[in-house]
């Protein structure tokens, strides 16, 4: 008699979620919704090594707080720290190690501007053996997709343009970010002065 294995989707959503925004939220209800998702994973990096440097970057304990006020509404997400726990800088291949299994399909959403530098990942070829990138359209970007040897889907999203970097900016001058996060995380903003000392930063970086 043989067993047909019952296999489980897992999308990945990784981030500095610096602070995590409605636009958000919107993409990983839509990526449950058209993957057909089981799961999905939001994982705040630790170290997001590719930003240190450019800016100030909250914890890691404040983005993971933030992470999980702003998806908590939102059916089959769990906040993971994985990254956050994790020493040393934030690898995307090996938080998808960390969560792959003989019976899981796994998907990684990605920008399509980040998807198209997926050749300059750290262990990419690994990457691209055991997940699907899901590519959602960033503006100015949106013909952009990932090297050949990805296997890859084109997301569907309706046009917000929110942003992170906009939302820094707006709380470091004083204007209002209401409608822009969720309430939860705009009180965890409020609450913890995030944001308001970032004079003389980089704040072109995302």
């Amino acid at each position: 008699m043989s067993f047909v294995i019952s296999r489980r989707r897992v999308g990945v959503f990784g981030g500095t979620f610096d602070p995590p925004h409605v636009a958000h939220v919107v993409l990983a209800a839509a990526a449950i919704e058209q993957l057909n998702l089981d799961s999905l994973v939001v994982t705040p990096a630790g170290v997001p090594w590719q930003k240190v440097g450019s800016r100030e970057i909250s914890s890691g304990a404040a983005r993971l707080e933030m992470a999980r006020a702003a998806f908590a509404d939102v059916a089959r997400v769990e906040v993971s720290d994985i990254e956050v726990r994790r020493e040393g800088n934030s690898y995307t291949i090996d938080t998808l190690e960390a969560l792959d299994g003989d019976d899981i399909d796994l998907f990684l959403l990605l920008g399509s501007d980040a998807a198209a530098g997926l050749d300059t990942w750290s262990r990419y070829e690994d990457l691209a053996k055991i997940s699907t990138i899901a590519v959602f359209p960033r503006r100015g970007h949106e013909t952009a997709k990932p090297p050949a040897g990805f296997s890859w889907e084109l997301l569907e999203l309706p046009g917000l343009e929110v942003s992170s970097t906009d939302i820094r900016r707006r709380v470091r001058s004083g204007r209002p970010i209401v409608g822009l996060v969720p309430a939860a995380v705009r009180q965890i903003v409020e609450l913890q002065g995030l944001y308001v000392d970032s004079e003389g930063v980089d704040e072109s970086a995302p």
